[in-house]
């Protein structure tokens, strides 16, 4: 572990967190050179991780070693800025998700429903940025105009869930804003960048009568998720244009949105709050102040303190996500 440093925190880059899951596959490796597990299906990658038992950890620099709890104890207003801590923690989770089959259908709870239903339940609002589609693929969104919750109970009784279920055509390039209480699945064959509020809450309604790696079905969590569900929200957009002008979501939580750099071009990371950064396409570099810039190939991800006034540049061109940390945790 490296030693403490008195120099201002700089951006940083962390191990990435490898998720095999029954629903993966192994385009995380073939897309983002990701190193995976043997012989696993592996369905996501957390590239900026703060919750209890999943940490991300400094992968070089002076801070290599260190976990994103530790930096936050240490350099907390270097880190966060004007920013708000949810519930203790890093306010977001950063994740590349890669479905050979479609997930769980499943809800995350709004802060509303995690209080009502108590114990460990956090908040969830996300959001989605959809990298590659294969032919037919789809998402799932709330419920058919008209199916109401008592129908998706008799719908899980009778093992006929999916025609309840609004199915969401996509293409790369898309955003997808998920509210907390938006009930959802991706499907099979979909990769996607995830942005979300810090928690690992998800309660599974369905799961197509599958498996887990272990050989059992997983569990589900059918009475938190209807209490959970907000049919309302399926189809409404509930969140804004970034102020940038460029194509992507803001919420209250975060702003998430596609950075396109040409050659030699350049992009200003205003101080203030966190920004995460994950390079789509081409390559990039996150500005260091006097130091060497740190580089980013396709996949690689860091997270900007909010101290750092810094910018974004490519040599020879390049496509990124960048998020920013909202005005609430």
């Amino acid at each position: 572990m490296a030693a403490m440093t008195d120099q201002t925190l700089p951006p940083l880059q962390f191990l990435p967190l490898i998720k095999p899951l029954p629903w993966g596959g192994r385009k995380l490796e073939t897309l983002f050179a990701k190193t995976l597990p043997a012989d696993l299906p592996c369905g996501e990658s957390w590239e900026v991780v703060d919750l209890p038992g999943e940490q991300s950890v400094v992968a070089a620099g002076p801070w290599q070693g260190r976990r994103l709890a530790e930096l936050i104890e240490l350099r907390r207003q270097e880190l966060l800025g004007e920013a708000e801590l949810l519930l203790g923690r890093f306010p977001l989770l950063f994740k590349l998700i890669d479905a050979a089959q479609t997930l769980s259908v499943q809800v995350h709870p709004d802060a509303e429903a995690a209080r009502r239903l108590g114990g460990e339940a956090r908040p969830k609002t996300e959001a989605w940025y959809i990298l590659q589609v294969e032919p037919g693929a789809h998402l799932y969104v709330g419920l058919e105009e008209g199916v109401s919750l008592d129908d998706l109970r008799r719908g899980l009784a009778d093992g006929r869930v999916e025609p309840l279920l609004r199915r969401v055509p996509v293409q790369a390039g898309d955003f997808i804003y998920l509210p907390a209480g938006t009930l959802h699945a991706i499907g099979a064959g979909i990769v996607l960048a995830e942005i979300q509020q810090a928690s690992d809450t998800t309660y599974r309604v369905f799961d197509w009568n599958r498996v887990g790696l272990d050989g059992r079905p997983r569990q589900l969590h059918v009475e938190q998720a209807l209490a959970s569900i907000r049919p309302e929200l399926a189809g409404r957009p509930g969140h804004a244009a970034p102020a940038s002008g460029r194509p992507g979501i803001r919420c209250r939580f975060f702003t998430f949105e596609r950075v396109r750099l040409d050659a030699g071009g350049q992009v200003p990371l205003d101080a203030g709050r966190p920004r995460i950064t994950c390079c789509l396409e081409g390559s990039a570099q996150v500005s260091c102040g006097r130091d060497q810039p740190l580089r980013l190939s396709r996949g690689d991800s860091c997270l900007v303190p909010a101290c750092r006034s810094e910018s974004l540049q490519s040599p020879d061109g390049a496509t990124l996500l960048l998020v920013r940390v909202g005005d609430s945790g």
